[in-house]
């Protein structure tokens, strides 16, 4: 798709969807087995995208890396991250994509702890170990109805985007970086719709099978007033970036005393006019 061959990489394992008798399945809250699914690891070439980062885009490859200078003081204040970054991040996703409107729905904020499991009661979320894709055709329009269910049919006229806003918390960033595939080398079938199951109602996102072609990238040294889009799912089906997988990885480069990743993603729903 790329010559990713001229590019600096690292090889890195990856946790890819291994083989399912039943439907996969995890649960965002504490029951037992918080899973059914099983792992098929691999070693993938995860290729720095800095050099081309230029000519990437949300609607090519499913990401893009941008400049944007946060006037956030506390990203761990959720006031403060609706007050200051909800705006800023708007702002950028509109000039980014050219919607004529964006929905933030929410936001998370990761910090990894060496053994804590993600979701862990008091705890705080941990960077997600495997490759995935957060929303799938269905689940991306139900979102409009579940949020904005007055508005949602005329909404889903037009073009809507699932779009994240992902960034560090620090600078650099060397642990637990995010790795992200480019669409172009992701086949139909190597997406699986899988249950998200939450207390009140079930939700669906992408498991993903492992395929030779895929071709991963990542930022490595990560800054603060860097963040990278992510095309979580778009209704538009004309493009090569509909839904855009990815996970964090450990960079067998990580300086062992590291600082443990922190990092903060907005969900947005994007809109464009019919």
């Amino acid at each position: 798709m790329s010559n990713t061959n001229s590019l600096p990489h690292v090889e890195a394992e990856l946790n890819y969807l291994g083989p399912m008798v039943e439907r996969p399945r995890y649960y965002a809250y504490e029951i037992g087995e918080r899973s059914n699914m099983t792992y098929d690891p691999h070693k993938m070439h995860i290729h720095d995208m800095r050099p081309i980062s230029s000519d990437m885009s949300l609607d090519t490859q499913g990401f893009a890396l941008v400049e944007q200078r946060s006037a956030v003081q506390d990203f761990w204040d959720d006031d403060e991250v609706r007050r200051v970054y909800y705006p800023e991040a708007e702002a950028v996703i509109k000039q980014v994509t050219g919607a004529s409107r964006v929905f933030i729905f929410d936001h998370l904020q990761r910090r990894r702890v060496a053994g804590l499991k993600d979701r862990a009661p008091g705890g705080p979320r941990q960077p997600a170990t495997r490759v995935h894709v957060d929303h799938t055709a269905n689940s991306g329009p139900q979102r409009v109805r579940d949020l904005l269910p007055d508005e949602a049919e005329e909404l889903l006229k037009g073009r809507v985007q699932v779009i994240n806003l992902w960034r560090p918390l620090f600078s650099p960033l060397q642990d637990a970086p995010l790795a992200v595939c480019d669409s172009r080398t992701v086949a139909a079938e190597d997406l699986v719709p899988s249950d998200l199951v939450y207390r009140q109602r079930v939700g669906e996102t992408y498991s993903v099978k492992y395929n030779p072609a895929h071709e991963w990238y990542y930022v490595p040294q990560m800054r603060r007033d860097e963040a990278l889009l992510l095309k979580i799912a778009d209704t538009r089906t004309d493009i090569p970036a509909r839904f855009m997988p990815h996970t964090s990885f450990t960079d067998p480069t990580t300086p062992a005393d590291a600082r443990p990743r922190e990092s903060i993603e907005i969900r947005t729903l994007v809109f464009h006019s019919a």
